[in-house]
Order: structure tokens, then C-alpha cells, then sequence
């Protein structure tokens, strides 16, 4: 079953009986980039724990404009799909594979009986639940109190690989800061144009970090 243990440690800690029950109650999902997870309204079956790949739990406006709230690593879960199968309230974003995904599905019912029985699994999802809220009270204090160029000018530096590429489009940008298409487009003009970074189909190329930090 995918290489669980090595993915999540905390399940060596839980107890035989528990580990046992895992074992026959989680499946292996495959998603590709781009398939639905978790709709708005949906009724939360199951807890994903992703092992490969990522996932994104996102907003949209009645617009139609999305804003990222957090991406789901090897290693985590949804928290608040698991939230959502512990209060049985209907799920209040949507969910998607970022990437081709592998995940152990685990049955709603059999989540809630682990996380009542055993303190490894309780301290997992509080884990998350505490990073996951630092997330989002970040996220809250920029769209706030940060101007769109200065956000950007930090998501860059922050997504930029070894070479200094952010291999986004200016769509997909947009959605993680909850802007416009068209102002993201006309923020990276303007970045180009002072010479902090190269415009590229699909992808920004920082030529200038030290500027781009100060902007």
C-alpha cells in the first residue's frame, strides 16, 4: 500500500489494532492534475492522505475569481475536509489536484473512530489544524494589508525554483492571490520592465531578487 509509513510516521505510533484497521480500510487513490477532490456542499465520505503529488483548497467568488487558501503535501491531509467529516458539515471550498496525485482514502467512519481512539492520530490532525491556521492568517493579513505588486513580488521569491523560475501562469498567480488575471499580468509588465524579471509562456524568470525583495 504506497509507502505509508514512510510518508506518515505518526502511524507507527498508533496502536496495533489501529494499524491493522488502516490497513483495511484505506485505498489508493489516483487523481491527475487538474480532477476534482471536494466540491462546494459536498458531503466529506472520505479523509485523503496525500502521499504523492499535490493538491489545492481554493475559494471562488461569484465572479468567478478563485483565491488559494492552502496546497496539500506528501505527508498531509485536508484539514478542513476532517473537519468537515467530524462535525458532518457540508465542505465550504473546493479541493483539487494540483498535480498527479496518489492519496490513502480513508472512510469517514473509521476516521472519527481512530481520531476518538488514539492520541497519534489527535495529534496529527491538531498538527495540521495549527499549521494550517497559520496559513490562513497569513493569507488574510496580506490580502489586507499588502498591496497586489508587494504580494506578488514575495509569491515569486517564495514558488522560484533553483534557477530562479516560477513555473506558473499568470492565471494560475492570480488564483493564489485572489486577484485578477489582467492585474497580475500588468504588475509582471511592470517588474519586467524594471528589469526584476523575464516574461515567459507559462513561466516568470526572476532576474533581479535583491530588487524584487524590495519591491
Amino acid at each position: 500500500m504506497l509507502d505509508a509509513a514512510q510518508t506518515f510516521p505518526f502511524l507507527s505510533e498508533v496502536a496495533p489494532a489501529i494499524q491493522e484497521s488502516f490497513r483495511r480500510e484505506a485505498r489508493v487513490l489516483h487523481l491527475e492534475a487538474g480532477a476534482p477532490i471536494c466540491l462546494e456542499g459536498d458531503r466529506c465520505r472520505h479523509l485523503p492522505l496525500v502521499v504523492h503529488g499535490t493538491g489545492r483548497v481554493y475559494r471562488l467568488s461569484p465572479a468567478g475569481r478563485t483565491l488559494t487558501l492552502y496546497r496539500i503535501s506528501p505527508g498531509e491531509s485536508c484539514i478542513l475536509t476532517a473537519s468537515c467529516v467530524l462535525s458532518a458539515r457540508p465542505f465550504p471550498a473546493f479541493a483539487e489536484a494540483e498535480t498527479d496525485l496518489e492519496a490513502l482514502a480513508v472512510p469517514a467512519d473509521a476516521f472519527r473512530a481512530w481520531f476518538a481512539a488514539s492520541p497519534a492520530w489527535r495529534g496529527y490532525v491538531f498538527d495540521l489544524l495549527a499549521r494550517r491556521f497559520a496559513d490562513v492568517v497569513e493569507l488574510v493579513e496580506a490580502v489586507a494589508f499588502q498591496r497586489v505588486d508587494e504580494r506578488l513580488a514575495a509569491h515569486l521569491l517564495a514558488e522560484q525554483d533553483t534557477s530562479g523560475r516560477v513555473s506558473r501562469t499568470h492565471e494560475a498567480l492570480a488564483a493564489d492571490l485572489g486577484t485578477s488575471r489582467e492585474v497580475v499580468s500588468r504588475v509582471l509588465k511592470e517588474f519586467e520592465h524594471e528589469g526584476l524579471v523575464t516574461l515567459n509562456r507559462g513561466s516568470v524568470v526572476i532576474g533581479d531578487a535583491a530588487g524584487l525583495a524590495r519591491r
